[in-house]
């Protein structure tokens, strides 16, 4: 029986029982085993309760301590410093990284009128909209979708920023009104991304979460991480990174654009090169943007 802790949230319990399922599939009993993190009682804004690692450290800790044998995270929500005694089982086949806008009256971005109220908790996401000059106003807001999109509906905000990822597992996207090119706002590193993680050593459960890794996936959202760990940032800092493999002249390489939010803007840069070196790519490409700051 392998023992899956997950959080209480109705999208960490989709995404967990999806894992299940997978594992279901291949053949392994399954038992999901809720866990309540810091990030599930507070309501207070993430960078006052501590940043990274709020909604994982609960889960973590159920690992280190034999409760559970594995945990599925949202890879954004996972600090980059790995945890001694954890391990990186599997991450599958990325859900689309991108934001999404859910706004009133069926609005996209650029139709929203000058001072529209956006709900949005990441510094990250209101860096980039603030510096597409729209004259929209953000404002800080937190709690699970239904939450979220609520304060749209009862018209205590015009829109609400989110990942589509998100919504694309809990069967809302037709809530949808656009879905953000990256050219103007960059996801989270690791956005739409799992990660599932287990004891270092346990062969038995590594064994059982190889096939359910995607080696694409894990190339792309090392190499965003990286970036983020460069910039000895957080996931509260207003930083943003989208990795794909593409096809070069030579064969598939990796393909990486960074934005780091400035007093004075947001500097956006890309970098490309081999898809089995992404630890290289993020660092290349962080040293660059703190080279333009």
């Amino acid at each position: 029986m392998i023992r899956l802790g997950t959080r209480r949230s109705a999208l960490a319990t989709v995404q967990a029982t999806m894992v299940a399922d997978w594992l279901r599939e291949l053949g392994h009993e399954v038992e999901l085993v809720p866990i309540v993190t810091t990030g599930d009682v507070n309501r207070a804004p993430v960078e006052q309760i501590g940043g990274t690692g709020i909604f994982v450290s609960a889960l973590r800790d159920a690992l280190l301590a034999n409760e559970i044998d594995i945990a599925v995270h949202s890879l954004k929500d996972l600090p980059t410093q790995p945890l001694e005694g954890l391990a990186m089982g599997a991450i599958p086949v990325r859900e689309d990284p991108r934001d999404v806008l859910v706004a009133r009256d069926g609005l996209t971005l650029g139709e929203l009128p000058t001072g529209a109220l956006v709900g949005t908790g990441a510094a990250r996401r209101v860096a980039q909209l603030d510096a597409l000059g729209l004259g929209i106003e953000c404002t800080g807001i937190r709690g699970n979708v239904d939450t979220r999109i609520g304060m749209v509906t009862e018209g205590k905000l015009d829109a609400v920023v989110l990942a589509r990822a998100g919504l694309s597992r809990l069967g809302r996207l037709a809530e949808v009104t656009e879905t953000l090119d990256p050219i103007q706002v960059l996801p989270a590193p690791g956005q739409g991304a799992l990660g599932i993680e287990c004891r270092e050593g346990d062969t038995e459960v590594l064994a059982a979460l190889a096939p359910l890794d995607d080696a694409a996936t894990r190339a792309a959202v090392t190499a965003e991480r990286q970036l983020l760990a460069t910039l000895e940032a957080g996931c509260t800092a207003p930083v943003g990174a989208l990795a794909e493999v593409v096809d070069g002249e030579d064969g598939p390489e990796l393909w990486l654009r960074g934005a780091l939010g400035q007093d004075d803007g947001v500097r956006r840069l890309s970098a490309n090169g081999p898809v089995d070196d992404p630890v290289a790519l993020g660092k290349a490409l962080a040293n660059e943007l703190l080279e333009r700051t």
